[in-house]
């Protein structure tokens, strides 16, 4: 009888918290296996940079970045229809007041934006939208540990001295061309 209350409970406490609302997390899974996608995980070790030759903000930003998560579309004539279908499913997403708009560049079918996921001093996850209509689009969701947007602005300043591995992005270079 308790084993039974029990998993009732359980079941009831399970289908309670699960939400039906679209999110980014949920766009990636669905989609990750697709033929008209690319997906990739990327992690840390891309950069290859000398940690010794780091300043400690530098240290700090590397730390708080955990992976990158990549999901792109490649638009060909055969899935334009689909395209637009995704476009918008992704738009809908990211206008949730879950996703905090930082930047936007472009409007329409050429255009770019910067989101995030917390608060300003403790972000979870920020994410780069970009599309171009001759391209398709890609978005990519960066996860990490008391990320903020000073870590972000450093870890550019890492990218220009790291000594990034390709062949994780190999994946990627159709639909850049």
């Amino acid at each position: 009888m308790k084993l039974s209350l029990f998993l009732a409970l359980l079941a009831a406490t399970m289908l309670a918290s699960c939400n039906s609302e679209p999110s980014l997390q949920r766009y990636f899974v669905d989609n990750s296996e697709k033929k008209d996608f690319i997906s990739l995980d990327v992690s840390p070790s891309i950069l290859n940079v000398n940690k010794t030759k780091l300043t400690a903000d530098q240290k700090t930003a590397l730390e708080s970045f955990d992976k990158m998560n990549i999901l792109a579309f490649k638009l060909d004539k055969n899935n334009a229809a689909l395209y637009e279908q995704e476009r918008e499913k992704l738009s809908k997403i990211l206008k949730d007041e879950t996703y905090q708009e930082l930047m936007k560049v472009g409007s329409g079918k050429d255009a770019a934006s910067i989101s995030f996921v917390g608060n300003e001093d403790n972000i979870d996850e920020f994410i780069i939208y970009a599309n171009k209509k001759e391209n398709g689009f890609a978005v990519v969701r960066i996860l990490g540990d008391d990320m903020n947007p000073n870590n972000i602005m450093t870890m550019l300043s890492v990218l220009k001295d790291a000594n990034i591995d390709m062949e994780q992005l190999k994946p990627l270079e159709d639909l850049m061309k």
